[in-house]
């Protein structure tokens, strides 16, 4: 590696913990909804979702196409076009959204995709562009392609290909963190533990926030009328998982996922009150915005969360 792998491999401790301590104190003491925008341009804005003022963190999903040498591509399906520059207004939503506090991660895989990393030095090279394309990096040969606003951090929805580099990526990517500029890293990872793709990752301890998907995962997730499986699992992640918050990830309708949907009903009077007895307790991922403005989801727990 060049001069640049001695300067990452020396990071400052002190910057590091520096990033750490920021991300712990502004978490929320009480549960939050966290949730995916991006994948269906009929579920409204970014700035609409932000109003609603029941999601302190939005996904924006996905970049899905990065890695191995590849020219990375932003997919947000019916919303606007990157490719064409259609999408660099965002910034006026990103920042109205920030203006409220809700932070903003890029989800970079998801299900559907061509990525992967093929050596540390690629690692590097992703965590560089994705801190110029999208957070608070500039560079004159890098097109941003949200516009000039910076987003919060990245979030990891690995769902493909193999786990190797993506624990270096997290490390790259928590380097440019500073005092005017946090790297928030958040994931998504399966129910079954650990995660055949993004264990490593998380392993590396410098998550801030992990939304498990506790959904199409059968012998870990809900179902009717067994909170066994589900509880039991989240007390793994709980127990296990060096992490500030842990979230528990599902579907906020019958139709956006294969299995494992919950009743609001159950949610909160079943398994909410155990759960949150974990101090690692975050609250609720939601997958998607879409879905949960078909079925209301969000509006019939937030209250409990």
């Amino acid at each position: 590696m060049t001069s640049n792998s001695s300067k990452f491999n020396s990071l400052p401790l002190l910057l590091l913990l520096l990033c750490l301590f920021a991300a712990t104190i502004s978490a929320t003491r009480t549960g939050g909804i966290a949730i995916y925008w991006g994948q269906n341009g009929n579920e409204g804005t970014l700035a609409a979702t932000c109003a609603t003022k029941k999601f302190p963190y939005v996904n924006l999903a996905f970049l899905n196409v990065f890695g191995n040498g590849s020219n990375p591509e932003l997919n947000l399906a019916g919303h606007c076009d990157p490719a064409s520059g259609g999408c660099v207004s965002l910034s006026t939503d990103i920042r109205s959204c920030q203006k409220q506090g809700v932070k903003l991660m890029l989800s970079i895989g998801g299900g559907i995709g061509i990525y992967s990393l093929s050596s540390k030095l690629d690692a590097r090279n992703v965590s560089l562009y994705l801190w110029n394309a999208f957070l608070g990096g500039k560079s004159s040969s890098v097109f941003r392609p949200l516009g000039d606003a910076s987003l919060d951090g990245i979030d990891f929805d690995i769902e493909s290909g193999s786990s190797q580099f993506y624990d270096d990526l997290v490390r790259y990517l928590k380097s440019y963190c500073t005092k005017s500029q946090r790297v928030y890293i958040t994931g998504a990872p399966q129910c079954p533990f650990p995660d055949r793709l993004m264990g490593t990752a998380l392993n590396t301890g410098l998550f801030d926030y992990v939304w498990v998907q506790f959904y199409n995962n059968p012998p870990c997730q809900y179902t009717s009328g067994n909170t066994t499986n589900l509880i039991n699992s989240w007390n793994l992640w709980s127990r296990t998982l060096r992490v500030k918050k842990l979230f528990l990830g599902l579907p906020a309708a019958t139709q956006a996922a294969g299995s494992g949907f919950i009743p609001a009903e159950v949610l909160t009077s079943q398994i909410l009150p155990v759960i949150q007895k974990s101090p690692k307790y975050g609250g609720v991922m939601l997958w998607s915005k879409y879905w949960d403005d078909q079925s209301g989801y969000s509006s019939s727990i937030v209250s409990g969360v």
